[in-house]
């Protein structure tokens, strides 16, 4: 079977661990905080008989690896195999040869903080580019395959169960700074997940709508995209305009909008990621792109 695995994946599945490997060390098992999965195993072994999660984050694993290699595509495979050996690699080299010296233990809230941001963010990372850090994604891999499981649920009832077993080195108080880490952790692998350049969809019903399209090209420098419809009501014929904006403009199209059409109907909904022609890429010299009707580049004002 044909590998499709890619340099530039493994690279960042890497640098996830790396930031993975180094909020775990520095702020989960310096601060008594403990985790989900089996890299909450490994910190309850660590805890309770001094065992090195650099070495036990594989012994944990290999089994599993031994139960799911066939639920993986095997690029898959490649890639959780490298972000779970590259995680025990840079969690002993930040125990034993880059340690670093962060004293949070009299703030266990700001640890907590670190711990969700670096975890978070270095499995958000790792995700993004396929791989996976083995534990209970395998598990919830196998059963969703055998049982019809929802996989988010299989590894909510597993990093649960792990957290509240913890709790035999943990006290109440290092509990609940816990699980405030771990929301903040799942909260940055949404962020990574879905990437940088979110923004917002609009949906204007108006009965002026080539006019508000007209201002939306020329004052805002947006494509959009017009729907042809009919009202359910009133049962006429009119154009329905798609546009997304980011964050930063919604106020200036809402204005827009109000001034040419003070009773257009008008919807906006978040967009989790965007990516093309004036988001992630710039605008092309030849004009505004779209699918559905065209509209030319608005010409620019002379001055």
């Amino acid at each position: 079977m044909k590998l499709d695995l890619k340099a530039k994946n493994i690279l960042f599945i890497l640098i996830g661990a790396a930031i993975y490997s180094f909020g775990l060390v520095n702020f989960n098992m310096k601060n008594q905080l403990a985790e989900g999965g089996v890299t909450g195993l490994t910190l309850i072994l660590y805890n309770l008989f001094s065992v090195d999660p650099a070495y036990s984050n594989i012994v944990l694993n290999i089994p599993l690896f031994l139960a799911g290699w066939k639920f993986f595509r095997r690029d898959e495979f490649i890639y959780t195999l490298i972000g779970t050996f590259s995680l025990s690699v840079f969690l002993y080299l930040f125990q034993h040869l880059l340690t670093f010296n962060f004293v949070l233990n009299h703030d266990l809230f700001l640890a907590a903080l670190f711990a969700g941001v670096f975890i978070g963010g270095g499995l958000g990372i790792i995700f993004r580019y396929g791989g996976t850090t083995g534990g209970s994604d395998i598990v919830a891999r196998i059963t969703h395959k055998l049982y019809g499981w929802a996989m988010s649920k299989t590894m909510l009832v597993i990093d649960a169960a792990v957290i509240i077993l913890s709790k035999v080195y943990l006290d109440y108080r290092e509990m609940m700074y816990t699980l405030v880490g771990v929301f903040v952790g799942a909260k940055m692998i949404d962020i990574v997940q879905k990437g940088a350049y979110a923004g917002k969809a609009v949906m204007i019903f108006s009965t002026k709508s080539e006019e508000i399209a007209d201002k939306i090209l020329s004052t805002l420098d947006r494509s959009l995209t017009l729907i042809d419809a009919k009202g359910g009501f009133t049962r006429r014929r009119m154009n329905v305009l798609y546009c997304v904006v980011s964050h930063n403009e919604v106020f200036r199209l809402k204005n827009l909008i109000h001034e040419i059409d003070p009773d257009a109907f008008v919807t906006v909904n978040d967009v989790h990621e965007v990516f093309g022609e004036g988001f992630s890429y710039p605008k092309s010299e030849n004009g505004l792109h779209e699918s559905g009707r065209s509209y030319p580049k608005p010409p620019q004002s002379e001055h």
